[in-house]
Order: structure tokens, then sequence, then C-alpha cells
């Protein structure tokens, strides 16, 4: 089975279509399987003191005007859809209230993603299972107990998932990573475990290839310094390159594990071992 590669745009197009844009054409040449986005309605992710409260951003003075620049809505997302079938990748979206979810229903994606942060949001994930698209699920920021619930509930919904290992910092350090997890997660749930990274760099997620996970998903930008909280847990547009590049290979490299010898190895084998046929005669 080949790793299914989600490059997470999430905000990073920073509410601007013709950014957007870009990083899915940076997605599509790249070889990425699909595109994911994130959609919040604010009113029901924020408290009305939060949002008007102070913050600075190219979209003015409070946090609403900060959360309102970032979010698409349905005109914005019904030209993401057409833009993706146009260039042939999937997209799909994590929704970060019910809302959300309720909102993504007008358009066709095949699947759903479950945020980590989203993972404790028992009525969600409800409303998620009960579409029966396979969903993502990401277990960043928490407990056994708390997956435990989640994979509960898809499994009495009957809608396939799969886990996805995580660490919730932006960016992650590599010492954070703790990989081994995804072999546990495998072990304890009996699924397929994907890998969700944050960290700067690559090697961390090529040793994630390289343990049979089931999907990838890294954020991707146009420039790590440009605005937002995603955008130095990203990699650009050659990283993304090199990544699904470097996947594929790691891919055909781990073999089936079967012992044998190689058609190309028996003549190395007759030269090599020349001088015990001597001996032997």
């Amino acid at each position: 089975m080949s790793i299914f590669i989600v490059a997470e745009v999430g905000i990073n197009h920073n509410g601007d279509m013709s950014i957007c844009k870009k990083l899915i054409d940076i997605a599509v040449d790249a070889g990425c399987d699909a595109v994911k986005f994130q959609k919040r309605d604010i009113n029901e992710v924020y408290t009305q003191e939060f949002l008007g409260s102070h913050r600075e951003s190219p979209w003015g003075t409070t946090q609403r005007e900060q959360k309102m620049g970032l979010e698409f809505g349905a005109e914005e997302y019904q030209e993401i859809e057409d833009y993706c079938k146009k260039k042939g990748i999937e997209w799909f979206a994590s929704a970060w209230g019910i809302n959300s979810q309720k909102f993504l229903r007008q358009f066709n994606s095949k699947y759903n993603k479950v945020a980590s942060a989203m993972l404790v949001h028992t009525d969600l994930l409800k409303e998620i299972a009960s579409e029966g698209k396979h969903t993502f699920i990401s277990t960043g920021m928490t407990t056994y107990d708390d997956i435990d619930k989640a994979v509960d509930i898809f499994s009495k919904a009957n809608c396939p998932f799969e886990l996805m290992h995580t660490v919730s910092t932006y960016p992650m350090k590599d010492e954070d990573a703790n990989l081994n997890m995804i072999n546990t997660l495998r072990g304890r749930y009996q699924c397929d475990i994907g890998y969700s990274g944050h960290e700067v760099g690559l090697a961390v997620s090529y040793a994630a290839a390289a343990l049979n996970i089931s999907s990838l998903e890294r954020h991707i930008t146009l420039d790590r310094s440009m605005y937002g909280s995603d955008q130095s847990a990203s990699i650009s547009e050659s990283g993304l390159r090199n990544l699904v590049g470097a996947v594929r290979k790691i891919e055909k490299a781990m073999g089936d594990g079967v012992k044998r010898v190689y058609e190309a190895e028996a003549p190395i084998a007759e030269n090599l071992r020349q001088h015990l046929s001597w001996k032997s005669d």
C-alpha cells in the first residue's frame, strides 16, 4: 500500500486565493495525493470576549479581524473544489466545530479529518463519523483514554478511519517526535497509522515513512517567513518535492522482508567466491 501524502495548506493561504492556488499547484507538482484545509466558524470556536481583544495583524487590530481574515467562505471553497478537480488532486478539510462540519457537506471531498485539538470534542466526532467517509484522526495533545473514546465512536458508526501519530508543537523538536508511538498505536488499536509532522526539515518524516505508515501529512508554505502561526513548521516547494520523492524511494526500498538471492547477485557471488571453488578442487 502506497503512503497517502497530504499537503496541509491549513490557513497558510492567509485568506488569499492566489496564494491558495499556488500552494495547490506546489502539491500537485510534487506528486501529493491530497491537499488539506482548516475550517472554523469563529463565533462557535471563540468567545466574543476573545474575539474583541487586541491583536495586530494584516487585517486589523482585533482577534476577530485576524480570524476572519484567514477564513474562506462557500464561494472560496467552491473555487478550491473546482480548481482541485481541474488539477486532479483530492482535497478535504478539518472542521473545528459542528457548524463547520455541516458547512463542508455541501462539497464533494472524499475524506474527513479530525484535528488533534478536536479529538476530545465528542459531539463533533459523532457528526463526522455519521458521514461514513474515510477519516484521518490526529492524536496530538491526547491521552489513551481520549483516543479510546474516539476509536469507539468511529467503530460503532462503522466509519473507516486511521489514526495519525502527532506531536502538537509548532515547530516540533526532533527529540520530541517519539516515532516509536507509530508501532505502539498500531499494536494497541489494530488499525492503519499515519504521521502528521510539524518538525523543521525532512529527516523525521523520512524515518516515519520507514515505519509502515499509511499516510503522511506536512504543512506547506510559499515562504516560512510569511505571516502565520503555522508557517515556521511548514516546508517549502523544494522541500515538498524532496519529501515526496524520498518517500516513494523509501517505499520501494523497504521490500517484503523475504530473504532471497537476487539474479544480479549471482555473477558477483561467482566472481568473489572463485577462490573458494579452487580450494575445493
